[in-house]
C-alpha cells in the first residue's frame, strides 16, 4: 500500500533525521495511525498549513512546514520582495515557537528579511504587521481554535490578508514544486544575523497596534464614568490575548478586568479546556464561576491566537449569564458601530458592512435602516479582506466592519482578518454605553429582535477525521449536490445555489441557471419563509458544517424553528 511505502521512505531517508526516525519506530505496526501519517501529503490550502504534530507527510512537522516555506521563499523571490521581508508571529500551541524559528532561518536562506515577534503574539496584530511594515508577506504558526493536538501554518500576503485567489494557487504550485526536502534550504541564526536577514520586532508594534485601537473607540469619555461600574471577566483559554486585550482594557480606562487566572498564562496543552473553543460553552466553565464571584456584566474569551471572540452577558433581571453566538456578537457590534457613527455625524454615505453567507439575515435590516450598504461574501476572512480590497480599488466604499457567524468580527479596514483584541475593546464599550443608560448588552439584543424580528441562526457540524473521514464528507456532499432535497423539514425549498458549480435551480419554475457566483464547494437552499440552510466542508477542521437560520414570531418560536430545521438537516444526512 502506497502510505506504508511512503512510511518506509522516511525511515530510510537520509533526508530524515534520527530524531523523527526514532519517533515513527514508535508507531510500527500501528496500520491506522501510519495510514493517517502517510495517505496524502499535508495539503497546502488556501491560507497555508493544518495538521496534527508529528511525523509523517500528513503531519505538521519540520519538513512539512520546511516544504511550504521553501515553496512561499521561491515564490517570493520570483516577486522580488526579498527586502520587503516577512512578518512572523506564533502562538501558545506545542511547536509553534519552533516553527517560526525555522520559517525565519529557510526565508533567510533564501535572502529574504524576516521579522520575527520576539514571543507570542495574537494573529491580528501579525495582519496589523505586515501593512504597517510594508512587508510582502506574513506569517502566523498557529491552529487557532482547533483541539491541543494541532498546529497550522497561514500565510498573508501584502495587504494583510490571508492569501487568495491567484496569489494561493500560485504560492500552493511552487510548493507542491518541491519534491524532495533536500531542496529546503536553511542557515544558522547567527549567520542570518550578521547578513542582517534575521530581525526581532514586538513593543514598537504593539504600541502602533494599541493605538490604532484606541483610535476606533467611540466614546471615551462614557468609559471613565463606568470604568468603576462596569465588572469584567476575561480569559485568554492559555493563548496569545492577555497582553494586548488588558492593555487595551487598561489604557481605556476600564478598571474592574478579572483575569482568569488557571487560564491566564499560554500552555499548548490546553490544560482546562479539552477544546480551547469560545464557540464551545465548556471553555467559559472557569469565566463563569469567577463572574458569578465578582458579579461581572460581561464574560469574554479569546482562542488561542485571539482572532475569534467569544461573549456572555449578564441578564439584570435574572441574574442569569447568556450566551451570546456569533451572529449575536456581529450584530451588536454592528448595531453599536453604525449607532454611534450616525449620531455623532460620523457614518459617511459610502459606508459598508461585510457579511459571510452563512451569517444572520438581520445584519440586512439593520443595513437598509440605518443607509448602510451590505455586501455578501463566501465563509472566511480572506473573502472580507477580498472585498474590502476590492473597495479600496475602485475608491468606492469605505469598511465600516466585517463579521461571521463562527466568531470572527472586523472592526474598520486595516487588520484584514479576524480581530478578536478589537471585537472585544467595542464590546466592553458598547456595555459601557448601555450601562450609562441602565441598560445591558442583552438588553439591546432583545431591542434589536424587537425592531428587526426574531432572527435565529442554528449550526450542526458533524467530525469525521482520517482518510476514511475525508471520503464520507466528499461522499455527502456529492450525494446532496446531485439529488438536492425539494424540501428540508416542513419548509419547501425555493432556490438551491451551488457555488462550486455556479448554478442555481429554481424549484419552483424548474429552472437551472448560471450565475456568476464566487467557486467554493458549498451547498445553499433558500427555503420559504425567508429561511435557508447551508452546507459546507470545514476548511480548517476535518469536519462536514450544516448551518440554517429563521425568523420567528418572539425568541421562543425562533428557537423551536431552529430545531425543526436541525432535525430535517439530520434527514439529509443518512
Amino acid at each position: 500500500m502506497e502510505y506504508l511505502k511512503k512510511y518506509q521512505e522516511w525511515l530510510q531517508s537520509s533526508e530524515i533525521d534520527e530524531e523523527t526516525k526514532e519517533d515513527l519506530r514508535k508507531i510500527e505496526g500501528n496500520d491506522e495511525e501510519i495510514k493517517d501519517s502517510f495517505y496524502k501529503e499535508l495539503e497546502f490550502g488556501t491560507a497555508g498549513l493544518r495538521g496534527i504534530v508529528g511525523p509523517g507527510t500528513n503531519r505538521m512537522n519540520k519538513y512539512t512546514v520546511g516544504k511550504a516555506t521553501q515553496g512561499l521563499a521561491n515564490y517570493i523571490v520570483k516577486n522580488n520582495g526579498q527586502e520587503r521581508g516577512v512578518a512572523i508571529a506564533y502562538d501558545s500551541r506545542n511547536m509553534s515557537k519552533e516553527f517560526s524559528k525555522l520559517v525565519c532561518l529557510i526565508l533567510n536562506a533564501n535572502g529574504i528579511k524576516t521579522y520575527r515577534f520576539e514571543s507570542l503574539r495574537p494573529t491580528p496584530e501579525l495582519s496589523f504587521t505586515v501593512r504597517e511594515l510594508n512587508c510582502i508577506s506574513g506569517i502566523v504558526i498557529t491552529a487557532s481554535h482547533n483541539p491541543p493536538k494541532y498546529n497550522g501554518y497561514k500565510v498573508y500576503w501584502e495587504d494583510g490578508a490571508q492569501i487568495s485567489y491567484p496569489v494561493d494557487e500560485e504560492i500552493t504550485a511552487e510548493v507542491n514544486a518541491i519534491d524532495n526536502y533536500s531542496k529546503i534550504k536553511q542557515i544558522s541564526e547567527e549567520e542570518a544575523k550578521e547578513k542582517g536577514l534575521y530581525n526581532e520586532i514586538g513593543e514598537e508594534l504593539d504600541n502602533k497596534y494599541i493605538d490604532y485601537l484606541k483610535s476606533m473607540s467611540l466614546n471615551p469619555e462614557i468609559i471613565r464614568k463606568q470604568a468603576e461600574n462596569l465588572k469584567i471577566v476575561y480569559t485568554p483559554l492559555h493563548g496569545t490575548g492577555k497582553k494586548l486585550a488588558t492593555r487595551i482594557l487598561d489604557e481605556l480606562g476600564f478598571s474592574n478586568v478579572y483575569i482568569v487566572k488557571e487560564q491566564a498564562e499560554p500552555d499548548g496543552k490546553f490544560p482546562t479546556v479539552s477544546y480551547p473553543n469560545p464557540e464551545d460553552p465548556a471553555a467559559f466553565e472557569l469565566a463563569l464561576k469567577l463572574a458569578k464571584e465578582v458579579e461581572a456584566d460581561i464574560v469574554i474569551a479569546n482562542d488561542p491566537d485571539a482572532d475569534r471572540i467569544g461573549l456572555h452577558v449578564k441578564d439584570a433581571k435574572s441574574g442569569n449569564y447568556i450566551l451570546f453566538n456569533g451572529n449575536m456578537i456581529g450584530l451588536t457590534v454592528a448595531d453599536y458601530l453604525i449607532n454611534q457613527k450616525r449620531e455623532k455625524g460620523l457614518l459617511q454615505e459610502n459606508t459598508a458592512l461585510i457579511k459571510t453567507i452563512v451569517s444572520s439575515n438581520m445584519t440586512d435590516r439593520i443595513c437598509e435602516k440605518n443607509g448602510v450598504e451590505l455586501f455578501e461574501v463566501l465563509t472566511g476572512f480572506k473573502n472580507v479582506a477580498s472585498k474590502i480590497r476590492e473597495f479600496e480599488k475602485e475608491n468606492s466604499y469605505k469598511c465600516i466592519m466585517g463579521f461571521e457567524e463562527s466568531y470572527g468580527c472586523l472592526v474598520g479596514d486595516k487588520v484584514r482578518d479576524k480581530d478578536g483584541i478589537a471585537a472585544m475593546m467595542i464590546l466592553a464599550e458598547a456595555a459601557a454605553y448601555y450601562k450609562e443608560r441602565g441598560l445591558t448588552l442583552w438588553d439591546n439584543m432583545l431591542n434589536l429582535y424587537k425592531t428587526y424580528g426574531y432572527y435565529r441562526e442554528g449550526q450542526i457540524a458533524i467530525t469525521l477525521e482520517g482518510a476514511d473521514g475525508a471520503q464520507k464528507i466528499k461522499d455527502m456532499m456529492e450525494r446532496i449536490r446531485t439529488n438536492p432535497p425539494k424540501q428540508v423539514g416542513e419548509y419547501r425549498v425555493l432556490k438551491f445555489r451551488d457555488y462550486l458549480y455556479g448554478t442555481i435551480k429554481d424549484f419552483v419554475s424548474e429552472k437551472i441557471y448560471e450565475e456568476n457566483l464566487p467557486k467554493s464547494n458549498v451547498l445553499y437552499f433558500e427555503l420559504e419563509n425567508d429561511f435557508w440552510v447551508a452546507i459546507r466542508p470545514s476548511g480548517t477542521e476535518p469536519k462536514i458544517k450544516f448551518y440554517m437560520g429563521v425568523k420567528g414570531e418572539n425568541i421562543e418560536d425562533a428557537e423551536i424553528l431552529v430545531e425543526d430545521l436541525k432535525q430535517g438537516m439530520k434527514e439529509l444526512m443518512k
